[in-house]
């Protein structure tokens, strides 16, 4: 579908109408994606070119990696967790959906949003939102799974929200040396600092991920950001 105007210009639309209506920006969004024929500023995103290269970044990950997908809020990064999920069930592959953040009926939705129900791939697609989500908690489920099996962790500030939970290097730690053992693939939906400022630089990167807690932004082998509907996917190193 053709876009009266381009994403950004759309955002910038979006951004007066909260200030006039005096209404949340997320609000503002759903309303701007409603004028362009969407049910939501997700589904616009995704739609309009974020889905895109999500196939020829799926023939592009390998068993063992961990991927980074980050963005700002609205800008697609859980529906193109969804989408690569999607990819490695189309080849055959488990996909699991581990969430911190939502509840069942929401990860439903956005994968519907994509043109999926749950039952289309009856067995291979599993949704996790138990508070105790961790990595060892996720080592112990996915024990056993498949090589080539694809898991979304969402989403990585949260992993170590709880003090009793391992820190965050530790856990990513455990995570990548579980992934290359097993040969399962990782992908992490990360936040992105406030300070990115996009008239700066086209996509956030590596310096841009809002990290509470230390972490070597190194562990992961490959990166995805988001900006304006638009994707730059590039290994790391």
């Amino acid at each position: 579908m053709r876009l009266s105007a381009p994403i950004y210009q759309l955002k910038r639309k979006a951004r007066l109408l909260s200030r006039e209506a005096r209404i949340p920006l997320n609000e503002a969004l759903n309303r701007i994606a409603a004028q362009e024929g969407f049910a939501g500023w997700s589904l616009l995103v995704s739609r309009v070119s974020v889905s895109v290269p999500a196939g020829k970044m799926f023939a592009r990950l390998s068993p063992g990696d961990l991927v980074l997908v980050g963005a700002r809020p609205g800008h697609g990064k859980t529906l193109m967790s969804l989408e690569l999920a999607l990819e490695a069930m189309k080849s055959g592959n488990r996909a699991m959906f581990f969430t911190l953040e939502y509840v069942e009926k929401d990860v439903l939705d956005r994968l519907r949003a994509i043109g999926v129900e749950r039952v289309d791939f009856d067995g291979l697609f599993e949704l996790d939102n138990s508070d105790d989500i961790s990595a060892d908690y996720i080592v112990r489920k996915l024990a056993g799974a498949p090589r080539g099996s694809l898991a979304v962790i969402d989403y990585l500030q949260l992993l170590d929200q709880k003090r009793e939970k391992p820190e965050l290097m530790d856990q990513v730690r455990t995570l990548q040396a579980f992934a290359r053992a097993s040969g399962l693939i990782f992908v992490f939906i990360s936040q992105i600092d406030r300070s990115y400022d996009p008239l700066t630089k086209p996509f956030p990167d590596l310096e841009d991920v809002r990290l509470p807690n230390p972490l070597d932004l190194t562990l992961f082998s490959k990166t995805c950001f988001l900006n304006n509907g638009e994707v730059q996917f590039r290994a790391v190193g």
